[in-house]
């Protein structure tokens, strides 16, 4: 890569773009971008269920009662949240739990949101 352009949203969100790829900075940890499905599929994910997914595109961390279906994933692993009407990637964020551990949870929290669509990173794309 040889330029990378950062797009300052706000204090800690940033949009990273270069050549091929777009990223997004949040809190000091860069995750990828929900408008590049092709790179999600390259990190674990969790699908949740329909009654979650109003709250997790308004930036909700990811309960385990939420969650239908896991991916394997370790506690500090970028996770993407997809629905499960139509497998789609709805957010990004940071596992809280070890996916074995989520999966004997009956509540609790297992994915810190950091980027979710319709979030300022994701309206900021939108104009650039």
């Amino acid at each position: 890569m040889k330029n990378i352009k950062v797009y300052e949203i706000e204090r800690d969100k940033c949009l990273l773009a270069a050549d091929n790829m777009v990223a997004a900075q949040v809190r000091g940890l860069v995750v990828p971008f929900l408008g590049k499905q092709e790179d999600l599929q390259r990190f674990p994910s969790v699908t949740i269920d329909r009654g979650a997914v109003k709250f997790v595109c308004n930036g909700a961390k990811v309960m385990r009662p939420g969650i239908i279906n896991f991916d394997s994933f370790k506690k500090g692993d970028i996770v993407v949240v997809k629905d499960q009407a139509h497998g789609r990637a709805l957010a990004v964020g940071l596992a809280l739990e070890d996916s074995e551990v989520a999966r004997g949870m009956t509540k609790g929290y297992v994915i810190d949101t950091i980027h979710y669509i319709s979030d300022k990173i994701w309206e900021a794309y939108k104009k650039i």
